[in-house]
């Protein structure tokens, strides 16, 4: 069983990457939130695996962080949740605010993200909000985890001034990443100057 890969990033892409480990090609499956962690192609490169083997199948899927591994492992283990999907989910929403929206049962955010219907997100809310109550994603003891509310006023707000409803959401994914998840103005402001640059 693979636990992490040490090696050079030999190719990158949104959605996996090629690690040369001593002459060895490993081709990981990755979420946008470890593709914007990873430095360009040829940089040195640790990264936490974990180890997929079915029947007639094998997979490495990998994390940049230790909380977005624990993450995945959580959802994976609700029912109709696979690793790829459980690897969708994780691109579609930043971990705090995911781990936010299971535990406040905010199904409508969980919804937004594609692949996951109306049932399937309540089933994961149903299934893991207990669970995630005490996963930290902040990295130093507590849970920072920024209240969806100020997502979805920043996407309101940004779709008000015209923007794509997918164009609003990235952006305010990365504004919150940015500026956290506590002042909705300052989440729109950010938002608004990536989306006019």
């Amino acid at each position: 069983m693979i636990a992490f890969l040490k090696g050079h990033i030999e190719e990158k892409h949104p959605d996996r990457v090629l690690i040369d480990v001593n002459g060895v090609g490993y081709r990981v499956e990755i979420s946008t939130q470890t593709f914007e962690q990873l430095e360009s192609a040829g940089s040195e490169l640790k990264i936490l695996i974990y180890h997929h083997i079915t029947e007639n199948d094998q997979r490495l899927f990998g994390f940049f962080t230790s909380a977005e591994k624990a993450l995945f492992e959580k959802l994976i283990t609700v029912k109709g949740v696979g690793p790829k999907l459980g690897l969708t989910i994780l691109s579609g929403l930043p971990a705090s605010n995911l781990i936010s929206a299971i535990v406040n049962q905010d199904t409508a955010t969980l919804s937004r993200v594609p692949g996951i219907g109306k049932k399937t997100a309540e089933r994961i809310c149903l299934e893991l909000k207990e669970k995630l109550k005490e996963l930290d994603t902040s990295g130093n003891g507590s849970a920072t985890v920024p209240k969806t509310g100020v997502m979805e006023e920043a996407i309101q707000a940004l779709e008000a001034l015209g923007f794509r409803t997918k164009e609003a959401e990235q952006a305010a994914m990365k504004a919150i990443k940015e500026v956290g998840g506590e002042d909705s103005s300052a989440v729109i402001r950010k938002a608004l100057s990536m989306l006019n640059k």
